[in-house]
């Protein structure tokens, strides 16, 4: 008989969290920078040489939460290893932008997407949260950089892609704004610093009241250039990755995590 494990048992957890990282660790790292992003069932990898924007902020993220919980240097050197390719490679210094694809350490995609510049502040503050001092710097200037380019105070919501010279596509969607919530909310969490928490706060109002009313109260995945639904986007194509079409249960449990970690930091009796 096969007996399900106790998702509540942080041993559990903790065993779990220790197993996969010994999926990845030590082979997913490359020595010319970043990380292998594309493996089989057996470990294996199949493609050495393209690399994603959110897997290599992720393996950021991956790296420093466990190096946080188990104290390995060796996940810490992982982390600035993440950390120096993001800034290196993935990152534009004369416009700022982070590339979406690389192949062979060479921009594939330029394009400029608010979900991978969410994915970047995650991996900076957790950076700082591992204990690298540099992030709170590093933090600053995405926020700088998202207050230049993505946001459109008169929504109070980001907009969503724009190619290297930061010219906008009328596409609006929610995917974006809720990580972006994610990641304000590890920004605020790892800084302390009040204007995550309150941008977080703004975005979870906007989409999780303002946006959700116009569908029946539930979070619609598309929108156009002035945040009224589009409930044809992506009719065609519902399994896209990053921009499938219609309601999206996954997406309704997540904003309820975020409406629920933001009730920790924020007395308002709207969140829960």
């Amino acid at each position: 008989m096969t007996t399900t494990p106790d998702f509540r048992s942080p041993a559990f957890l903790r065993a779990h969290i220790a197993d996969t990282m010994a999926f990845y660790h030590p082979h997913c790292i490359d020595a010319d920078g970043g990380f292998f992003h594309y493996y089989r069932d057996d470990g294996s990898i199949y493609d050495r040489s393209h690399r994603h924007l959110v897997s290599s902020t992720r393996f950021v993220f991956n790296y420093a939460m466990a190096y946080r919980e188990y104290g390995n240097a060796e996940y810490l050197d992982a982390v600035k290893h993440g950390v120096r390719y993001l800034r290196d490679v993935h990152r534009n210094p004369a416009t700022g932008g982070y590339a979406w694809t690389l192949r062979d350490g060479k921009v594939e995609d330029d394009m400029n997407h608010c979900y991978g510049v969410a994915f970047v502040l995650l991996a900076y503050s957790c950076a700082l949260k591992a204990g690298i001092e540099q992030g709170r710097e590093w933090m600053d200037e995405t926020w700088q950089l998202l207050e230049r380019h993505f946001w459109e105070p008169q929504h109070g919501l980001y907009r969503d892609e724009a190619d290297a010279n930061w010219n906008f596509t009328g596409y609006r969607g929610q995917n974006a704004n809720m990580h972006m919530c994610e990641a304000m909310l590890a920004a605020f969490e790892a800084s302390g610093e009040q204007r995550y928490l309150q941008r977080a706060l703004q975005l979870a109002d906007n989409m999780t009241r303002r946006q959700a009313a116009k569908a029946g109260g539930l979070v619609w995945e598309h929108y156009d250039i002035d945040w009224n639904i589009d409930w044809n986007y992506n009719l065609d194509n519902p399994k896209h990755l990053f921009r499938p079409w219609g309601f999206q249960p996954g997406h309704q449990t997540e904003w309820a995590k975020l409406l629920m970690i933001l009730d920790r930091h924020v007395d308002a009796d709207w969140l829960v």
